[in-house]
């Protein structure tokens, strides 16, 4: 009877593994497969390349011969590893400030719920002040109000996971540098950037991805020379309807870096994940 059970719950795992990896894979076997038919073969009901339509590499040798594209994948490139960085720099100074300071007014649960509303917050809220201020600063259609704006948006992260980190730290360490006659700053630069080093990088990561995927701030802040690849992506419908070729082409070449970047680092991701667990 057990072993019946057993094997029931094998099967319904297996089934639901199965099933949420359908659902994660799909979008990216559809992308691919309309970035290599050909247009009239995109309306037909084929799946299998070389038995069914023959494959093709014209769309993709099309798309990066346009300039705006290679201009939006370089726009993408920096507004998300520039907002990341500044992100993950800001971030892990105030986690050590939350983390080995104590504040009164306000006090360190209230500036982390603060941060943790930057993310609770919605984008749309904003927006409309949001570009009155870059209109008035001069920073319209500029990759430099996307990062600012993106690294704002993604400052909670690092703050709320190597908070937690620095937390677990022992203080002796610190301390022993302290007597050695090292400031607080040289501390937190020689002993504490190198054991958070995991999360850092992992929260850096996490940053990238969601300033790559940023879409709302960029079709409202840029016209043509700050476009970055999602607002690229929604521009692929015309008078004769959504292009499905140059659709799986542009969602391939901007789901591809992060996903890449992720595999490389997926040991990191998960050890800084780990280590900056809030415990209960």
């Amino acid at each position: 009877m057990r072993q019946r059970r057993s094997l029931a719950g094998n099967i319904l795992l297996a089934g639901v593994i199965l099933i949420l990896l359908f659902w994660v894979l799909f979008p990216f076997y559809w992308a691919f497969l309309n970035s290599i038919k050909k247009p009239a073969d995109t309306f037909q009901s084929s799946w299998i390349p070389f038995l069914q339509f023959q494959p093709t590499l014209e769309h993709w040798r099309n798309e990066l011969a346009i300039p705006e594209i290679r201009r939006a994948l370089w726009n993408s490139t920096v507004i998300s590893v520039g907002a990341a960085s500044l992100a993950s720099v800001l971030g892990t100074l105030a986690a050590y400030a939350l983390a080995r300071f104590h504040f009164h007014k306000p006090q360190n649960g209230t500036l982390t719920t603060w941060f943790l509303s930057q993310r609770v917050l919605p984008p749309v809220v904003v927006v409309i002040p949001f570009f009155l201020l870059m209109r008035q600063l001069h920073l319209l259609d500029s990759v430099v109000a996307l990062i600012l704006l993106n690294a704002t948006f993604t400052l909670p992260f690092p703050v709320i996971i190597l908070s937690q980190m620095i937390r677990d730290l022992p203080l002796e360490l610190e301390e022993a540098a302290w007597v050695d006659g090292a400031s607080r700053f040289q501390s937190f630069l020689q002993i504490v950037v190198p054991l958070i080093l995991p999360g850092l990088v992992a929260t850096w990561i996490i940053a990238m991805a969601f300033s790559w995927n940023e879409f709302l701030f960029a079709l409202s802040l840029t016209t043509k020379k700050a476009i970055p690849m999602p607002v690229i992506i929604a521009g692929a419908e015309h008078t004769r309807g959504v292009q499905f070729w140059f659709v799986g082409v542009r969602v391939l070449m901007t789901m591809l870096p992060p996903l890449f970047l992720a595999l490389l680092a997926q040991r990191w991701i998960i050890r800084g994940l780990t280590l900056g667990a809030v415990k209960g």
